[in-house]
């Protein structure tokens, strides 16, 4: 059984490097081929280039993809279809922004005034402690490092996970190997709602309005159309933010933005386009934990 050939299997690369990846990858395609693991275990030891680093290389290469592919299958098994977000409501924007305020008002409301952006590094540090993963970048160059890896030079990334990663990896829903995936997105620490279909002025309206509904850590300018604003959610759960958010949906947020793996603005991070990502607002006796 061991000369056992599956066509499907990409080829070993050298014993110099990468079989470890290879490993992983190898699996995949044994279980996606219908093999079971010991068959899949053994197919892999015939065709590896180099001895297992250790005596259980193999098996917990195996075993890591078939236990993923049993939760991935338990959670659609019992997935059930979520009510659609609601689509924005132009009346009660309008109710919300009948306030008067705006913009302005959501600066002058921020407990602390940052009067310049180099910033980014301290706010981090304050949304994030304990030196977690992190995933930045933008939707086609990123990676996942460390808060103290890139910190020196955070207000030149474009754009931040709102919570932290649970590793540097993770597997994307086709099974590729990636820094920048929902599997490896931790628990919700921050909810970010974002509306660019209304002026800033409006959706500073929105942002206060919801304020009172869930506590408001910060605003975001995102150097284009829309505001940013972080809502401190951790310690809650899914169910809990959900009436929340289809409020926020009410008032025309991005209903995209739920999905925790989502990209948003880096608090005085740089655009592409050279824009500034201005802080406009910061109250961190929000952060609780």
């Amino acid at each position: 059984m061991a000369s056992q050939h599956h066509p499907e299997i990409p080829p070993c690369p050298p014993a110099t490097k990468g079989v470890h990846f290879w490993l992983m990858e190898a699996a995949w395609a044994c279980l996606k081929g219908g093999l079971s693991p010991d068959i899949s275990a053994q197919i892999l030891e015939d065709r590896m280039t180099r001895p297992p680093n250790s005596q259980n290389e193999i098996e917990d290469a195996v075993r890591k993809v078939f236990e993923s592919c049993r939760v991935i299958w338990h959670s659609r098994r019992n997935w059930q279809p979520r009510a659609k977000w609601p689509k924005p409501n132009i009346e009660q924007i309008e109710a919300v922004s009948a306030s008067g305020l705006g913009v302005v008002d959501l600066c002058e409301a921020s407990p602390i005034r940052l009067e310049d952006e180099q910033h980014t590094a301290e706010i981090l540090e304050m949304l994030f402690p304990n030196d977690p993963w992190l995933c930045v970048g933008s939707k086609y160059k990123f990676l996942t490092l460390h808060l103290s890896e890139f910190k020196a030079f955070g207000d030149t990334i474009e754009q931040i996970v709102p919570s932290p990663m649970l590793a540097k990896y993770g597997y994307t829903k086709n099974g590729k190997m990636s820094q920048h995936t929902l599997e490896a997105t931790g628990s919700r620490r921050f909810l970010v709602i974002e509306g660019d279909g209304t002026s800033k002025d409006q959706q500073a309206a929105v942002l206060l309005s919801l304020a009172e509904r869930a506590p408001l850590t910060l605003v975001v300018d995102s150097g284009g159309k829309s505001l940013h604003g972080w809502f401190f959610v951790a310690g809650k759960t899914d169910e809990q933010l959900v009436p929340f958010f289809r409020r926020a949906c009410t008032l025309g947020a991005d209903r995209g933005l739920w999905t925790r793996s989502q990209f948003v603005r880096m608090p005085g991070g740089l655009r592409e386009n050279g824009n500034r990502q201005h802080i406009l607002f910061f109250n961190p006796e929000t952060i609780t934990q």
